[in-house]
């Protein structure tokens, strides 16, 4: 019988999600990238906001690291999108406005939706329980109230679910497309109603992906991904009246 499935041979486990990339760590990487890795995770973890500067002098002491690898890592930030730089301040994040939000969602719809339709056909059992053990501390950390740690295991659980499409080439074209996310501010799961549906939506998702059902799986995620674009739209509508 035909099947879209990878010989066992070539298949490897996904593991817990630990940041930006697909590499577990540094060891070994350039201090240019190791800078790069740390800046993006940060990033990732919401712990800068659209529009800061990202000194190097700052940067290199809460990463360790001397100013050269710093100001290496900003170029790459820089060339991908995310940072710009000028004569007066450096570099600093780019601030998104509606349009950049759009296109950032629209990429991001059919990306992770393609993800997800690979990750149907590949997924083995060790990653569904993954998927799963990730949903379900997000749903104990959201009746104890916890919204910072529910946005860092959301991100968990979407990395983990594209990790598991096991297409390098997408992976790498989804990572600037998560880093850009946590530059848009405050996570939409400060909304209870938003926070909520997420436990819903992901465990619709964990039972298509354990169906093997590729088209539910990637229908799924699209219209999860449309339902947070709505959202942000939504706050960015209401702050900009405030």
């Amino acid at each position: 019988m035909a099947t879209d499935r990878p010989p066992r041979a070539m298949r490897q486990p996904v593991v817990q999600p630990r940041g930006p990339g697909v590499t577990a760590g540094a060891r070994g990487a350039s201090l240019a990238d190791q800078a790069y890795q740390q800046i993006r995770r940060a990033i990732r973890q919401r712990r800068f906001r659209a529009g800061d500067r990202l000194r190097e002098v700052e940067l290199a002491e809460m990463f360790g690291l001397s100013r050269t690898p710093i100001r290496e890592a900003l170029s790459r930030l820089q060339a991908e999108g995310l940072a710009a730089e000028n004569a007066q301040r450096g570099f600093t994040l780019i601030e998104f406005d509606h349009a950049m939000v759009t296109e950032l969602y629209v990429l991001r719809e059919a990306l992770e939706g393609t993800a997800a339709r690979l990750a149907a056909r590949s997924i083995d059992d060790a990653e569904l329980e993954l998927l799963r053990t990730l949903q379900r501390e997000y749903a104990a950390m959201l009746h104890q109230g916890r919204e910072p740690d529910m946005t860092e295991k959301n991100r968990q659980f979407h990395e983990a679910l594209c990790l598991c499409a096991r297409n390098r080439f997408l992976l790498r074209t989804l990572d600037p497309v998560h880093d850009a996310l946590g530059l848009l501010g405050e996570s939409n799961l400060v909304n209870p109603e938003r926070a909520l549906q997420n436990v819903t939506d992901h465990a619709a998702i964990i039972d298509a992906l354990e169906r093997r059902d590729a088209e539910a799986a990637e229908a799924l995620v699209r219209a999860h991904v449309r339902a947070a674009y709505a959202a942000r739209i939504r706050r960015m509508f209401s702050s900009s009246k405030t």
